[in-house]
């Protein structure tokens, strides 16, 4: 049998980057695997996307991650889009196949798998979403699809919100409504779901919380936070506080990291390693 010593390449384009943990996850999944692939954790500036991209290409990378500021501007340079992605106008990750970039968003079905995980859909349900960025377009459109009956959408500019809500309302079955956020937002009382897709709380701002009046958190909610270092958030510690349910970053990490994984090698993830591979990394249980 011939010799092989080259690695399948996949890796993450960002700005900042240094600190994502997402290669740690990979890399040990590789390894459970017994797969010849490494992750590459890139530092690309705005503005160098494009000839990041090219790379992928000219590098036979197998696929690449993005985050900030890249997830709109990638999808200048792609072939192809997932329904999701371009119903979401982001992707956070692309497969390169024979050159032809493939462009996905598993943000979103990343956080359904972590509700799913913990018995919860959102089925006929009220979701209230913090934030009209990425991961909260991402979330927003996929619990859209997933078959919510209303969105609401709380964020503090209006011209994001009010767009994303308009989104999602011509485009899904579901019903969506702006939330102005101009103070403590009041949490609708017909809300089932609650979820914090802002980088509030993000490392290293860890004392920080959303500007919500936590009193409006009734205990038949469900509250989760898309941060997950520290995944035990104050927003979270508020909400329990109250009586809800909640659900850390962690699962939503993991799940679009496996998602992600399978995408790039066609095997299935070996979930529980990279749980506990991040659950080490955080020196969590």
């Amino acid at each position: 049998m011939e010799k092989n010593y080259r690695s399948e390449l996949v890796g993450a384009f960002g700005c900042p980057i240094d600190e994502n943990p997402t290669g740690v996850m990979e890399e040990a999944a590789f390894q459970a695997k017994g797969l010849d692939y490494r992750y590459l954790t890139i530092k690309v500036n705005e503005g160098d996307l494009e000839d990041a991209m090219k790379a992928v290409r000219a590098f036979n990378m197998r696929g690449i991650n993005l985050t900030i500021p890249h997830k709109v501007e990638a999808l200048r340079y792609l072939d192809e889009l997932s329904e999701a992605a371009e119903l979401i106008g982001a992707v956070n990750m692309v497969v390169n196949t024979d050159g032809k970039l493939w462009g996905e968003n598993t943000d979103g079905k990343g956080f359904l798998t972590s509700l799913s995980n913990e018995g919860i859909t959102v089925e006929g349900k009220t979701v209230t979403v913090l934030g009209a960025g990425g991961a909260a377009r991402a979330i927003s459109v996929e619990c859209a699809l997933d078959g919510a009956a209303k969105v609401n959408i709380a964020n503090r500019g209006a011209e994001r919100g009010t767009e994303l809500a308009a989104l999602i309302n011509e485009r899904t079955g579901a019903d969506a409504e702006y939330l102005s956020w101009d103070t403590a937002l009041k949490v609708p009382a017909d809300t089932d779901i609650l979820i914090n897709a802002t980088s509030v709380g993000l490392y290293p701002n860890v004392n920080d919380k959303p500007d919500v009046d936590y009193n409006t958190i009734k205990p038949e909610m469900t509250v989760s936070d898309v941060i997950f270092n520290d995944p035990h958030t104050l927003f979270l510690w508020e909400a329990e506080r109250r009586g809800a349910k909640t659900i850390n970053g962690l699962g939503m990490l993991v799940n679009q990291g496996a998602l992600n994984f399978t995408l790039w090698t066609g095997v299935e993830a070996p979930i529980d390693v990279m749980t506990q591979t991040l659950k080490n990394e955080f020196g969590l249980k």
